[in-house]
């Protein structure tokens, strides 16, 4: 079979399937696991070049709408009459099902529901731990500076935050993104402050530019020095890595 993946998240699904050997090409931003460095690139995930594309002979495309503007890839597929799956998960759950529905579309539906168990399992597992602790640390998760948006309740980092015996200070908000500003976020003063911009590796992202914002200093993630650049591929890709980004998470706090 001749699968194209235009989304990292996608790739990192097929990955966590080990099935990446059905993989002829992926979008530009894919970089996980290391062998998709070596196939074709068909372009950045909001503007996939569709001639690339079907000069692979896809026989399906995981496509995506994780990202606002990746409509139009689904235009271009449309168009082309090329086949192709989508997917769109806001919770660690509906993660699972992905799972499950590309191993169905892969021809490997047994073995990805093995899978998409085990997933589950280590999600369970790590709520447990979390509803042992005592003290729920408060975050706030950035994931643009300007205008500033963030995580809200109908998303995976909401969870990931609980799963880390944290909670989320924007899980407040009934979206999966919201858009606030720098008085609201100290007046809501967390207790660490977690930057994952998103498309922004961790060597450009700046903290002196958080801690210099108005006011900022006196908030107490920063007074304690708790403001924390983490990798954006760990915490803002809807696939099985963020538990490794959740494990990461757990040590940081």
């Amino acid at each position: 079979m001749r699968v194209v993946s235009i989304c990292p998240s996608n790739t990192e699904i097929l990955a966590y399937l080990d099935m990446t050997e059905v993989l002829v090409g992926v979008d530009n931003y894919s970089d996980w696991p290391a062998m998709v460095e070596t196939l074709p690139k068909v372009g950045p995930d909001l503007s996939i070049d569709m001639d690339k594309v079907e000069a692979l002979q896809p026989d399906l495309i995981l496509a995506s709408l994780s990202v606002p503007g990746m409509e139009k890839n689904i235009e271009g597929l449309e168009e082309r009459k090329l086949p192709y799956i989508i997917l769109n998960p806001n919770t660690l759950h509906e993660i699972a099902e992905d799972i499950r529905k590309v191993g169905e579309a892969i021809g490997i539906k047994e073995e990805a529901n093995r899978k998409a168990e085990l997933f589950l399992k280590e999600i369970e597992s790590l709520r447990i731990k979390a509803e042992n602790k005592r003290e729920k640390l408060r975050l706030y998760w950035e994931w643009w500076p300007k205008p500033i948006f963030t995580p809200g309740s109908v998303n995976w980092l909401t969870e990931i935050s609980q799963l880390a015996g944290a909670e989320n200070i924007f899980a407040t908000e009934k979206v999966a993104s919201f858009k606030t500003d720098w008085d609201e976020v100290k007046r809501r003063n967390p207790d660490h402050i977690c930057m994952v911009w998103v498309g922004v590796k961790e060597e450009k992202m700046k903290p002196e530019l958080v801690i210099n914002r108005p006011g900022w200093k006196n908030m107490k993630a920063i007074q304690e020095g708790n403001i924390h650049v983490l990798e954006e591929s760990l915490y803002c890709r809807p696939s099985p890595r963020l538990l490794e980004g959740l494990r990461k998470l757990v040590d940081i706090i």
